[in-house]
């Protein structure tokens, strides 16, 4: 159906247009032209200590990562299960075996406590994890430090799947940077849109120079074409990059309007008992890609289902959070650390309407629905 109020749209208001026409005369559309070149160096300027290469999707970016970190065939990999199937996808795209960990509950990311577990389990039965793969769930910056210390500790590569997080920051570093590699993306929902594209970043010279090769077929630099590997059609097209340049230009605009639709939600919602958000922990500084909350059903007397469709006949579009990947039909089979959080989330939550042109008239008329549901309890 149409809503009125999105989950999360692009906002257009920059040099979209300019740009997507100047490469359309251009003539180049495909994975050469001035926008990729520029959209990299804008990028690369921005990350400061790492280096882009733009792609044509997170998945594809999370894909090449893996490759770029020696994952294959029978090697396992420990991802956060409370995410979307595409940080775990790539890891049986390479013959590998995914191990699922459940989340903490303040930021909904992965649990430092259960990822050590994780390795330690491993490790007993002669399976060092290949890599970790976290995420920054709906923007919110994991508890880095703590990971970090783990991952270092038993000598294993974190690969960072910031694809809801362009412009998080923990510390005084962006979300993507903090690990051995780092992985963005720009689909049409997301605060920085392409329309469709990705990104994967690195501080080592050698591996973003791999990963521009294999991302172009791994073609030979000769007159005519020679291969030496296997590579893949995963560059950025130019059209894409146009518009992502034009995003990238307004970036600190968007993050700061999702922060302050979030800080709106909850100064709305702030006298409801039952209604909780996400933590953002004192080292992060989230872009608030999505505003959730998680409803307590025996302290409103609704759940986020019912709030769900009465939000749906009213025109607004929610979603529910994801549902855990050690609990999806077809990872079933796979070995899962932890206990109920992520679970328990899915259950709770919801996904409120984020996109960055709303505004707090929007915002009030959103909440009063959630306060109709309210009072059909009293």
């Amino acid at each position: 159906m149409s809503f009125y109020y999105k989950l999360s749209s692009p906002t257009f208001l920059g040099n979209e247009l300019a740009y997507s026409r100047q490469a359309i005369h251009s003539g180049m559309l495909a994975t050469n032209g001035e926008f990729i070149d520029r959209f990299e160096e804008k990028f690369n300027k921005r990350l400061k200590t790492h280096q882009i290469v733009a792609l044509n999707s997170g998945t594809s970016s999370l894909h090449l990562a893996l490759v770029l970190l020696g994952v294959g065939k029978g090697d396992e990999v420990i991802c956060q299960s409370f995410t979307f199937c595409a940080s775990a996808n790539p890891v049986i795209y390479l013959g590998a075996k995914p191990i699922f960990v459940d989340s903490e509950s303040d930021t909904w990311n992965i649990s430092p406590e259960l990822l050590e577990d994780a390795i330690l389990n491993r490790l007993a039965n002669g399976k060092k994890p290949k890599a970790i793969v976290l995420v920054h769930l709906f923007g919110m910056p994991a508890k880095m430090n703590e990971i970090l210390s783990i991952a270092k500790k038993y000598q294993i590569p974190v690969l960072e799947d910031a694809a809801e997080a362009v412009g998080s920051q923990y510390g005084n570093q962006y979300c993507g940077t903090l690990g051995d590699i780092g992985v963005f993306s720009f689909n049409g929902n997301k605060i920085l849109s392409a329309g469709g594209g990705g990104a994967l970043v690195s501080n080592s010279t050698a591996l973003i120079q791999k990963a521009k090769y294999l991302s172009t077929q791994a073609r030979e630099d000769l007159p005519y074409y020679q291969h030496l590997e296997i590579g893949y059609n995963y560059k950025m097209n130019n059209l894409s990059a146009a518009i992502g340049l034009a995003q990238l230009e307004q970036l600190e605009g968007f993050v700061e309007k999702r922060r302050q639709i979030n800080s709106t939600y909850r100064e709305l919602l702030s006298n409801i008992p039952g209604i909780s958000f996400q933590n953002e922990i004192k080292e992060a500084r989230s872009n608030f890609w999505l505003t959730s909350i998680l409803i307590d059903e025996k302290v409103t007397g609704f759940s986020n289902d019912q709030l769900r469709i009465s939000l749906m006949k009213n025109g607004i579009e929610s979603r529910f959070l994801w549902k855990p990947l050690h609990l999806q039909p077809v990872f079933k089979e796979i070995q899962f650390f932890g206990g109920s959080v992520s679970q328990n989330l899915f259950y709770k939550g919801i996904c409120l309407p984020s996109s960055t042109d709303l505004n707090y008239d929007d915002q009030e008329k959103i909440v009063e629905i959630l306060f109709k549901e309210l009072a059909k309890t009293f």
